[in-house]
């Protein structure tokens, strides 16, 4: 199997509702996000020949997904008080909601389902909280 790889990154903050521990409360990383794509073959047509995809493309489409949450709040559905999104909102921060508890673990998987929706074929996604701590998803 041929694959690529490829990294993107962005600035934001988070917490971790019932955790009992620091990192219930808010703080910041600089988050990186690596995502490898495969293919048993390699394309045929001329702009793309003998590759996956273009590393222009697949850069692009994992920038695109990381600027979405860059300079933003990441919090899970229903953690903060509505008073308390109420007046985020009226301060004009970014909030991004998200489905899932922000840890590494789920945004790896996040980032894993959001390339596979744009057609790749996703062998593992890894999310740096820091430059020493990962965490990754593949598959089975």
């Amino acid at each position: 199997m041929y694959t690529l790889k490829t990294a993107s990154g962005f600035d934001s903050a988070h917490f971790l509702k019932g955790y009992n521990g620091k990192c219930s409360n808010i703080h910041g990383h600089h988050w990186s996000v690596e995502i490898i794509v495969g293919s048993d073959i390699l394309n045929e047509d001329e702009q793309t020949r003998g590759m996956i995809v273009d590393f222009s493309q697949l850069k692009k489409d994992l920038r695109e997904l990381t600027d979405e949450l860059d300079h933003s709040l990441i919090i899970e559905k229903g953690s903060l008080k509505e008073k308390t999104m109420e007046a985020l909102k009226e301060e004009d921060f970014r909030i991004v909601e998200l489905n899932i508890r922000p840890t590494a673990e789920n945004l790896a998987k996040y980032f894993y389902e959001l390339m596979s929706g744009k057609g790749y074929r996703v062998i593992e996604s890894t999310v740096y909280e820091t430059r020493k701590n990962c965490a990754s998803y593949r598959a089975d």
